[in-house]
């Protein structure tokens, strides 16, 4: 009888995890360091690749452009004057982090991209390595860019190669995580800082990206991540006068137009590459466009 009454207790009893509401995603921009909302207050729909709607993120205005260039020009000389090696230590630290959450960023990418489990989860650990490659970059650019150069008289002549500055980033469009890492861990390992567009169609796994930045050291401003619509947000970013490099990977139909606009500015252009892999081991190819060499002269001997 006691045995009974137990089990009725029990079956009766509600399950409090059971009940709860979930908590849902607010997925909001990356901006000096903070998480705001759209200054416009709009948002878009998000959907898996299956048409499956996933989320609202929010949608960007010109007015969050010039804001994240405004954000990373006052970032870019702290970043550009730490250490190589402290560079490197930050950039291996946002690794570690991702490391952590490989299972929330394989799922995240399965949904977006229709991935398989094991496939995904192949991204995400290229993404990983991608980090710790482009970490032990940082301190050997100046020994591999640079040189000592040999002149006709008493001086010695040194070339060092250093950041440009604040550089655009139009992320790939169907590559959300590896293309993203892929073309954002070289600007900053150069020294530069970065105003990112994510992919339009897939932003959460760069939004997730972007609350692994948060805690992982890297100082507010270094990097800013604008989710919306490509091709209202990309003409401001070219065409904008503090803007010193311009990565045109993901620009798609709009690449020409975006260079004609940079030019203007006399801003560095990345043209994309037809096919390019990235999964396959970049070298210095996307370190090298977003560096500017400085040569000193200095008089030898009485």
């Amino acid at each position: 009888m006691a045995e009974r009454s137990r089990k009725q207790s029990t079956s009766e009893s509600p399950d409090p995890i059971a009940e709860r509401l979930a908590v849902r995603r607010t997925h909001k921009l990356y901006l000096g360091g903070a998480f705001p909302r759209s200054e416009s207050n709009r948002s878009y729909a998000v959907t898996s690749s299956t048409g499956v709607h996933l989320a609202n993120a929010a949608r960007a205005s010109r007015k969050d452009v010039r804001d994240a260039v405004s954000s990373a020009r006052a970032a870019w000389p702290g970043w550009s004057g730490r250490s190589a090696h402290n560079r490197g230590q930050i950039l291996y630290r946002v690794a570690e982090l991702l490391e952590g959450r490989r299972a929330q960023f394989a799922e995240e990418l399965t949904q977006a991209t229709g991935l398989g489990r094991t496939r995904a989860g192949q991204r995400v650990s290229a993404s990983i390595d991608r980090w710790v490659y482009y970490a032990g970059w940082t301190d050997k650019i100046a020994q591999v860019l640079g040189s000592t150069n040999p002149v006709s008289g008493p001086f010695g002549n040194v070339s060092r190669p250093e950041s440009c500055g604040v550089v655009g980033v139009i992320a790939p469009q169907q590559d959300p995580l590896l293309g993203l890492v892929s073309v954002l861990a070289p600007v900053l390992a150069a020294g530069n800082t970065a105003v990112v567009l994510a992919s339009e169609p897939a932003p959460i796994p760069a939004v997730s990206l972007s609350e692994v930045l948060a805690t992982a050291d890297v100082p507010a401003g270094v990097v800013n991540i604008l989710t919306g619509h490509t091709s209202e947000l990309a003409p401001p970013l070219a065409s904008h006068e503090e803007l010193d490099g311009l990565d045109l990977c993901g620009a798609g139909t709009q690449t020409a137009d975006l260079a004609t606009a940079a030019a203007t500015t006399l801003t560095r252009i990345l043209h994309p590459i037809a096919g390019e892999d990235f999964t396959a081991d970049p070298g210095l190819s996307r370190i090298r466009p977003f560096m500017e060499t400085k040569t000193v002269w200095q008089p030898l001997g009485t």
